[in-house]
């Protein structure tokens, strides 16, 4: 029922066009035939008036209300997707910008087909200062949100600091790629296939991550202890040589080793490389180096050891010898 309702309001495709086709045939065909002065005559009748105040309003102008309405909507929704079909095929444009003109031009296209049905209605346009002054109050309390969210989302497409296809990170923990922008909300689709509705005020007042803003490089970073009788030169350079030896390593930044701690078991080294594109996954080639590493070390007799505690008890002279 819902998604009827709203089909009447703003039809797609080519079912738009033959509702506005016919709609238009038929008004013609009973307006050349004489039958709209019939309907107008009875639809006026003072039994199908509704007095409220000063004002009165028969059936015939609820009944033409209406139709204007729907016309004029059903048009604006022709032309709203004809200029978005042409966006999408004007390849020079980024998603984001053909995003933010057919928003606005959306928005513009709207506000005037009510201002157009209005005046075809014979209603007085100055009505418009009280309806302004009650919608002003509805978006200080009830519509707050929501006006916060489409303001946040615009911001986003002019900003372009979170785009389609942008991989990101929420201060939740939660992560994935940018599917759609909504005037409402953001659609992110996690790494596990979960489809999140972000509000766009939350990336704007919070702190996200964006691993693919300006490129889509990445960084991994792996702990790897080795035993004091190991040859601390010689771990260093075989995980350097894992690293390097893998296919998503790139050389610049170059992969760097460092020794961090002389810890209570092992000695900890840090090995830091950047691969092209983190979009395509840093688990996988995180396990694949440590494994490496771990075949490289067990070939070398490199020991990766585990925490170990000596226990050492003494035992008390006996009452009896003392």
């Amino acid at each position: 029922m819902k998604s009827f309702l709203l089909s009447l309001i703003k039809p797609n495709g080519a079912w738009a066009g033959i509702l506005l086709f016919a709609t238009l045939v038929a008004v013609v065909v009973a307006g050349t035939s004489g039958h709209l002065d019939m309907i107008r005559d009875y639809l006026s009748t003072p039994m199908l008036t509704f007095a409220v105040g000063n004002l009165a309003i028969t059936a015939y102008d609820l009944v033409r209300g209406i139709l204007v309405l729907a016309l004029v909507f059903w048009s604006t929704a022709i032309i709203s997707a004809l200029v978005e079909g042409r966006l999408r095929k004007l390849t020079g444009l980024r998603s984001t910008t053909r995003i933010l003109i057919t928003k606005v031009f959306q928005i513009a296209l709207y506000v005037a087909a009510f201002l157009v049905t209005m005046d075809l209605m014979g209603l007085d346009l100055t009505t418009l200062t009280v309806f302004s002054g009650a919608l002003g109050i509805g978006l200080g309390f009830g519509l707050q949100k929501i006006s916060s969210n489409f303001i946040s989302g615009l911001i986003l497409l002019l900003e372009r600091s979170v785009e389609q296809d942008d991989l990101i990170e929420l201060p939740d923990g939660v992560s994935g790629f940018v599917r759609r922008s909504s005037a409402r909300y953001t659609l992110i689709e996690t790494l596990d296939g979960k489809e999140i509705l972000v509000p766009n005020e939350d990336l704007i007042t919070n702190r996200v991550t964006n691993w693919t803003l300006t490129n889509t490089r990445g960084r991994i970073e792996i702990g790897i202890g080795v035993s004091y009788g190991a040859d601390l030169e010689q771990a260093q350079a075989l995980i350097l040589e894992a690293a390097r030896e893998h296919p998503s390593t790139i050389e610049d930044p170059a992969p760097q080793c460092f020794l961090r701690n002389f810890g209570d078991s092992s000695v900890d080294f840090t090995l830091l490389f950047w691969i092209a594109d983190v979009v395509k996954g840093r688990w996988a080639p995180q396990s694949e180096v440590m494994f490496s590493i771990w075949r490289k070390f067990r070939a070398a007799g490199i020991e990766i050891p585990f925490p170990q505690r000596d226990l050492h008890i003494k035992s008390s002279p006996s009452p009896t010898e003392g």
